[in-house]
């Protein structure tokens, strides 16, 4: 083979993966190439294994195996643990001792869509990372080509059993499961029938059409059909997971949807009982709430970019036990290793829940209530949207406004508070509000408008946005 060189399409290496629609921006040469260069990367910092996996996806399969055979290429041995979720893998990393790890996974985009998620060693691969895979693959910047191996191996039980471990509930709960018949739902199945309670499980099969709804259990239309069972069963909760379960989505036994932020109040809580004092990291778009209960816990509230990866990064850094953010990544280092895994957060909130005296839905009500837009995504060009986000916060500067510039802008006011950042992965700005009463949104949402405005976009269109939590 010798010339090894090849070229991806422009719009599949992204921030935080590497992602692309089958058949026109993504394909089995594509799988190839990253096997190639990540196996090369693998290999030049003295590593020797690489564990694989990959979803419930059509597309999936094939993708797998051209990534094995480019890993295998740079004379490594393959650990492939086959179909399950995104974070069945990572903990396979830690468990096979590999020194890598990709997943082949669409996470919650549509059916034709897929891609890769990794890690080398124990940090996950991203940004910078990725765009050197890019380049390596043009320049032909490989190891010579050498023969690896592969292994089948299956770290489910170990997987199931190392979560059950850290399940300290003193009562079994009625719980209704929603895997969405996203890769999670065979250990979805194996996690329910060995916790106590009584446990229903809908859309467990795996299957990559996505008969029944869209996997993404952040938004409140794809869990119509968990709320109608939870309130059909009579459950405690409802736990839902996005096409690869390392995003969880959870209602509670009125049939409420509780965004990610007020979830994480609840596993703070917990966590802050073991670690006084410690760091909770949530992102820019959380509810103020969050960050003034965490404090209130006795915690160190700390506001970080959003993106799984930026958020691994900060809790290695800050030894923080938990993170969470409103997409539903919820990552603990409490007893786990770190990683965004769903299915592991939905035993520790069984857990907490299984010792409490109060249900979920007295949880969720008894948080100070706020009224918030939901996210807003309006287009901006990739080359203005970052551009905006600067002149806005100049302007702000000039006013004498108070911003958190963490990610964007986060501007606080009496009323509140308002955000606008820039998508990393997509051409769009993504907006955010959230006050006390009607009339502090109003005039948040005026002031949001009137910046995006003075940038020469349309403002976004709040109508029929309000959501109170």
């Amino acid at each position: 083979m010798g010339g090894f060189t090849y070229s991806f399409h422009p719009t599949s290496l992204r921030e935080y993966d590497i992602r692309g629609i089958i058949g026109e921006t993504l394909g089995a040469d594509d799988a190839f190439a990253i096997g190639r260069c990540f196996g090369t990367v693998v290999a030049r910092a003295g590593g020797s294994s690489v564990a694989v996996g990959y979803d419930g996806r059509l597309s999936s399969p094939m993708l797998e195996e051209a990534l094995v055979n480019g890993l295998m290429a740079c004379g490594l041995k393959v650990f492939r643990i086959g179909c399950g979720p995104t974070p069945m893998l990572y903990f396979a990393a830690y468990h096979l001792k590999a020194d890598g790890a990709v997943m082949v996974t669409g996470s919650h985009n549509p059916p034709n869509y897929n891609g890769f998620k990794s890690m080398i060693g124990k940090k996950p691969f991203f940004g910078k990372d990725i765009q050197m895979l890019g380049a390596m693959a043009a320049a032909g910047d490989v190891v010579p080509e050498a023969k690896g191996s592969f292994e089948k191996v299956d770290v489910s039980s170990d997987y199931v059993a190392r979560m059950l471990q850290d399940y300290d509930g003193e009562r079994g709960l009625k719980v209704v499961w929603d895997p969405g018949n996203g890769s999670g739902g065979v250990i979805t199945e194996r996690l329910a029938a060995t916790l106590p309670g009584t446990h229903v499980v809908i859309n467990a099969e795996i299957d990559g059409n996505f008969p029944n709804h869209h996997p993404d259990p952040t938004v409140l239309k794809n869990l119509a059909q968990i709320i109608a069972k939870v309130k059909e069963t009579g459950s405690d909760l409802g736990i839902a997971f996005d096409g690869d379960a390392d995003r969880i989505g959870v209602v509670d036994g009125e049939g409420n949807m509780l965004f990610g932020d007020q979830l994480l109040v609840v596993l703070a809580r917990d966590v802050l009982k073991n670690h006084p004092g410690a760091t909770i990291i949530a992102d820019v778009k959380a509810s103020q709430v969050l960050f003034d209960e965490v404090a209130k816990a006795g915690g160190t509230p700390l506001m970080w970019k959003t993106g799984h990866s930026l958020i691994k990064q900060k809790m290695a850094e800050t030894g923080s036990p938990l993170a969470g953010e409103m997409s539903g990544h919820t990552f603990f280092a409490d007893k786990w290793y770190g990683f965004d895994d769903a299915l592991y957060s939905a035993v520790r909130l069984l857990g907490i829940l299984g010792r409490s005296s109060e249900s979920l839905a007295d949880m969720r009500e008894a948080l100070p209530q706020v009224l918030n837009t939901p996210e807003l995504r309006f287009d901006c060009s990739e080359d203005r949207k970052f551009e905006v986000v600067k002149e806005v916060a100049a302007r702000l500067a000039a006013e004498g406004a108070e911003v958190q510039a963490v990610d964007g802008v986060r501007v606080l006011t009496a009323d509140g508070w308002w955000l606008l950042r820039a998508s990393n992965t997509q051409a769009v700005l993504v907006a955010r509000a959230e006050a006390r009463t009607e009339e502090g949104l109003e005039r948040l949402k005026a002031s949001l408008a009137a910046q995006v405005v003075a940038s020469g976009l349309k403002a976004p269109d709040f109508s029929g946005e309000n959501a109170g939590h």
